[in-house]
């Protein structure tokens, strides 16, 4: 259990950082992770995707609100934009939990895989023309919090904190790369607590549930995952307003599309 343990740290720690720098919750780490470390831990095949999803909602909790600090701080969040989002996700991530508790195990991980590789290509094609705000259009109130629902809904559904969907979404409008990845991580909140939430009704009476887990969250990995996520995202925050973003969504695009094929096949 000693190295379980330390697996869930060292997760917490690429989660973190993914948060922090890049506005993603860390869910295309974790999910896919812990479908690997779920098996060893003699978990029911039938649920595992299901567990790995809700448990990776439940940590995106804690790093959303530690990278919102930092992004606070700098002063990179436009709440105005934010916020009408931010309730369409968390309508949105409550529709898309109970929609995940109802695939299978196996059909949900090779979606998450299909999907992992999408957004790393998106993610790659995309890295040599990053936003720089000069020509912004925005929607309106409306339009976000439709945009939000959609965004919630699937991220809710792959256990993401939604940056894979609205750093993309925002930098289409023209906004600087800074001030979506601030806005993602605020984004990241009502998409782990609607979800989250969601996963936890929606598993409360499965009968095969493993001992330490709330619906369909695991709580001892979420524990572990969450102590070393915290403190690293706010270092991710940081790093995002100091460091080119480009290179640093190249390695990560490549890497995404690695774990996702190998869900795939």
């Amino acid at each position: 259990m000693l190295e379980i343990l330390i697996l869930f740290l060292a997760l917490g720690i690429v989660a973190g950082l993914l948060a922090g720098t890049l506005g993603l919750g860390g869910g295309v780490v974790i999910v896919p992770a812990l479908l690997m470390i779920f098996p060893l831990m003699d978990f029911p095949a039938a649920i595992t995707a299901q567990l790995a999803v809700a448990t990776s909602l439940a940590t995106i909790a804690a790093t959303s609100i530690s990278a919102i600090l930092t992004h606070q701080g700098l002063g990179a969040v436009r709440w105005p934009v934010a916020l009408p989002i931010s309730a369409g996700i968390l309508l949105g991530a409550f529709a898309g939990a109970f929609f995940a508790s109802a695939i299978s195990s196996a059909m949900l991980g090779r979606l998450f895989g299909i999907f992992a590789m999408l957004i790393a290509v998106q993610m790659a094609l995309s890295s040599g023309r990053l936003a720089n705000g000069e020509n912004e259009r925005l929607p309106g109130r409306g339009a976000l919090a439709l945009a939000g629902s959609a965004i919630g809904t699937v991220s809710a559904m792959f256990g993401i904190g939604g940056g894979s969907l609205t750093v993309p979404f925002l930098s289409a409008c023209g906004m600087r790369m800074q001030q979506a990845v601030a806005i993602s991580a605020v984004c990241g909140l009502p998409i782990a607590v609607g979800g989250g939430i969601g996963f936890v009704v929606a598993g409360w009476h499965h009968p095969e549930l493993p001992n330490g887990s709330l619906g369909f969250v695991y709580l001892p990995a979420a524990a572990g995952i969450v102590l070393t996520s915290f403190p690293l995202a706010r270092l991710g925050a940081r790093l995002a307003h100091r460091l080119p973003a480009t290179t640093l969504k190249r390695i990560f695009a490549g890497a995404l599309f690695l774990i996702g094929l190998k869900l795939v096949l």
